[in-house]
């Protein structure tokens, strides 16, 4: 098994919690960019194993640290050192302080639940003395200091573990929280093993109301019923993911999936989205199996990846640059970061916007849809150097933000000549 396996998970985050009993690295060399219009600026350092960051608005951004479960704030580019929240989290290999999403006033698309304060959601691996261990998902109101009046909206398993929490979350253009865990190691239905325990909340992507934690109408297995597991997923089959992310041109969910000796993925996520693990990852045609091997759900489907890597790189945050600000290259295509380089993977979405475009001379090997040598990684590799990355934002400014949880800094990507 490889090395990033063993040690990170967050498709790196084994890795992640790892690192953090130590200092954080120095190196010789920063960051850098292939394209020598853009440069690359420390905007934020000092941190430890941050995971994700949001933006509250255009001068702060709110920041997480996986280990102490610190919710910090940037302030126009400032660091402050008291926490706006602290919660109590089991930090053991990928556990810990882990997603964040924003919904803010008038934002929600759910008329019955207008939406007076910002709410902030962060999903956490919580620490109760005596108490099994969890991975919850809260909200928060965020009065303009510190974030209180929590509220559990999701109440998810924790164990075994400890690895594949996963633990992103998104607002969906819809208005509703996405949120994803990875399976912790658990060998049921909803890890396509037919004969196993029934679904379980592990290995799936949510799509509930923001205040109540429901599932909600149009999802793809609502049929079965407010109290089936099932009703609040819109994807399974998922073994750990540190990136979703939404289109901003047709609002179709998007997610990174981190396999194991073999496969990082792209997917595509369509609703009753079936990723196939454990019997599948990477492409089906790769594998021996069929897809009347695997679990299916009524409205259920497999979908292969839309693009992998044969050797895993630990894919973690994915952002579409919803910016003019790098030109017409960038705008609306897709970054892709890792934890085991440090890299930045830039892709160009076809015109359908179902899919990835090569239409370059030099990536005539990546028309298979699968990185398969060096070459051809470096052929998609856009910028390296950035520690390990847990999380990519396009900030309101127009750049793009990079979490490292190994340098414990937030970089920016801008213009060279401003």
């Amino acid at each position: 098994m490889k090395l990033f396996h063993l040690m990170l998970l967050l498709g790196p985050m084994i890795a992640v919690l790892t690192l953090a009993t130590f200092p954080t690295e120095v190196r010789s060399v920063g960051p850098t960019v292939s394209d020598n219009k853009l440069k690359v600026e420390t905007f934020v350092q000092g941190l430890a194993s941050p995971t994700s960051m949001a933006f509250l608005d255009k001068d702060h951004i709110i920041v997480l640290q996986k280990n102490d479960g610190k919710v910090l704030l940037v302030s126009n580019g400032t660091l402050q050192k008291k926490p706006i929240l602290q919660v109590s989290v089991d930090k053991t290999v990928e556990r810990g302080l882990l997603g964040i999403a924003i919904l803010r006033p008038n934002a929600s698309s759910l008329a019955e639940n207008p939406v007076s304060k910002t709410l902030v959601f962060l999903y956490y691996t919580e620490s109760q003395s005596g108490q099994p261990l969890m991975n919850r998902v809260y909200s928060y109101e965020w009065n303009g200091h510190v974030l209180e009046s929590p509220k559990l909206i999701l109440d998810l398993p924790g164990l075994p573990g400890p690895n594949h929490n996963a633990g992103k979350l998104s607002i969906g253009p819809d208005g509703n929280l996405y949120a994803v865990i990875g399976e912790l190691r658990h060998n049921g239905q909803l890890q396509n093993i037919k004969d196993g325990p029934a679904p379980d909340d592990t290995g799936v992507i949510f799509r509930v109301n923001p205040f109540s934690g429901q599932g909600v109408r149009g999802n793809p297995f609502e049929h079965a019923g407010i109290t089936n597991p099932l009703s609040k997923y819109v994807a399974y089959g998922i073994r750990n993911s540190f990136g979703i992310a939404f289109d901003p041109v047709d609002g179709q969910l998007w997610q990174t999936e981190n396999g194991p000796s073999s496969y990082d993925e792209v997917n595509v996520i369509k609703p009753g989205f079936n990723g196939g693990w454990k019997k599948v990852i990477g492409p089906i045609s790769r594998t021996k199996i069929a897809e009347n091997d695997l679990v299916s759900f009524p409205n259920s489907k497999y979908y292969d990846p839309i693009f992998s890597w044969k050797d895993p790189v630990a894919v973690t945050g994915l952002e579409f640059f919803n910016s003019s600000k790098f030109g017409d290259k960038y705008l609306n295509n897709l970054f892709v970061g890792d934890y085991n380089n440090g890299n930045i993977y830039f892709f160009k979405i076809n015109g359908t916007r179902t899919g990835l475009e090569f239409n370059d001379a030099n990536q005539s090997g990546l028309t298979d849809l699968v990185v398969d040598n060096p070459k051809e990684l470096a052929e998609i590799t856009f910028a390296t150097g950035f520690g390990g990355i847990t999380d990519i934002k396009t900030g309101p400014d127009g750049y793009l933000y990079v979490v490292s949880i190994k340098d414990g800094a937030i970089y920016r990507i801008l213009p060279s000549k401003l």
